[in-house]
């Protein structure tokens, strides 16, 4: 059997850019990305802690070091510049497996640097 659980998270940084006419996804500092182990084009989940939208989308690498947390496409009429969001990825796992992984768990600064 096989179960969802949390791979990876990035607890409350903030979105710095909206880019309504990109064609959809979560843009993420690299820096940040490899911290939480992350990857291009992995879904995630992003929760904003300001409105409580909650939306899935994909990951697009960011310049490395700049902070970048860019909300593209609809998401960015749902979750705006300034406010607060946790970034959750999810793995499927055999349930033995999943007993014994411990998620990648990232606490950033206030300027989305580590």
């Amino acid at each position: 059997m096989q179960i969802e659980i949390l791979k990876s998270k990035i607890h409350r940084v903030k979105i710095t850019e909206a880019n309504l006419h990109y064609i959809g996804s979560i843009t993420i500092d690299e820096d940040l990305m490899e911290a939480a182990n992350m990857i291009e084009n992995e879904k995630v989940m992003v929760l904003d802690l300001d409105n409580g939208e909650r939306l899935e989308t994909y990951i697009i690498r960011g310049t490395r070091g700049s902070g970048m947390i860019c909300m593209n496409g609809p998401a960015a009429r749902r979750i705006n510049v300034g406010d607060t969001v946790i970034i959750l990825s999810y793995a499927l796992m055999e349930f033995e497996e999943a007993k014994k992984f411990k998620p990648s768990i990232i606490f950033p600064k206030e300027d989305n640097s580590l």
